[in-house]
């Protein structure tokens, strides 16, 4: 196998001991959104869990997988909760950023944001350390890398709020794209386990019909049908579930998956 050039990762849900491994190895880091672990759905751990409890996080969470609508559970729990939740959950957001902080060390990275993450925390944070991006592009390893972060509206103030489709519409022609989301292909979006159709951007199929870069990187969807899909001439590949796996996407100088 050829070395790679760049590693490549999506969904860290605060699997910050898998990422600071990955961080060691050298190279630089893609990060596609989704640094925060606001709910493990296998699992019910995260902040919620820290802050409801893990009872409640676990009932929200198997809520989700049968799709069922959760809200009036999560009233009720907030009603009763004698803390603030949105202060509190801030506070248990900027510990985790922290904590991503010192597994990425002095690891050369760029980043976008996901739909679970904190924007404006995650660039308050870490924003001094690595290489934030959203509408922007970067050459990396000789390649041109866009990025465009989160995809739709998160509760809590946790949301990817800037523009996905305006983001995409400032990037011009790249040779990778890199979002979190992942295009409008069902085989892509539908998740398998929760059999639930989740987020997706028909944005991102007119950017890619428009521009053919050789390669779209993205994440969100954490057991899709398909791992990687062709859409016309680019090769899309979901990089995550990295909470679950722990292992990057490799990409040589040329943009080849390894």
């Amino acid at each position: 196998m050829p070395e790679p050039a760049v590693r490549v990762v999506s969904d860290v849900h605060a699997g910050f001991g898998a990422l600071a491994a990955i961080a060691r190895l050298g190279g630089p880091l893609l990060i596609l959104g989704d640094f925060l672990n606001f709910i493990d759905y296998r699992t019910g751990e995260g902040m919620v869990a820290d802050i409801l409890g893990i009872e409640f996080a676990r009932r929200a969470a198997l809520a989700r997988g049968r799709g069922v609508d959760a809200r009036p559970m999560w009233m009720e729990a907030i009603s009763v909760y004698r803390g603030d939740f949105g202060a509190d959950l801030l506070t248990a957001a900027e510990a985790q950023y922290r904590e991503a902080a010192e597994a990425l060390g002095d690891a050369e990275v760029y980043a976008t944001f996901g739909n679970v993450d904190h924007p404006e925390l995650l660039e308050s944070v870490l924003g001094d350390q690595i290489t934030i991006l959203h509408g922007s592009s970067v050459e990396i390893a000789g390649l041109r890398y866009g990025f465009a972060g989160g995809g739709r509206r998160s509760p809590f103030g946790f949301t990817a709020s800037p523009s996905l489709a305006d983001a995409l519409a400032e990037l011009g022609p790249v040779d990778v794209l890199c979002t979190h989301v992942p295009p409008e292909v069902p085989t892509l979006y539908r998740d398998v386990i929760t059999g639930l159709d989740e987020k997706r951007s028909p944005a991102i199929n007119e950017y890619l019909g428009a521009h053919e870069p050789r390669l779209h990187l993205f994440g969100d969807i954490h057991q899709p049908r398909a791992t990687r899909w062709r859409v016309g001439g680019t090769l899309c590949v979901n990089a995550g579930y990295f909470r679950a796996t722990g292992r990057a996407v490799m990409l040589t100088a040329d943009g080849a998956v390894c």
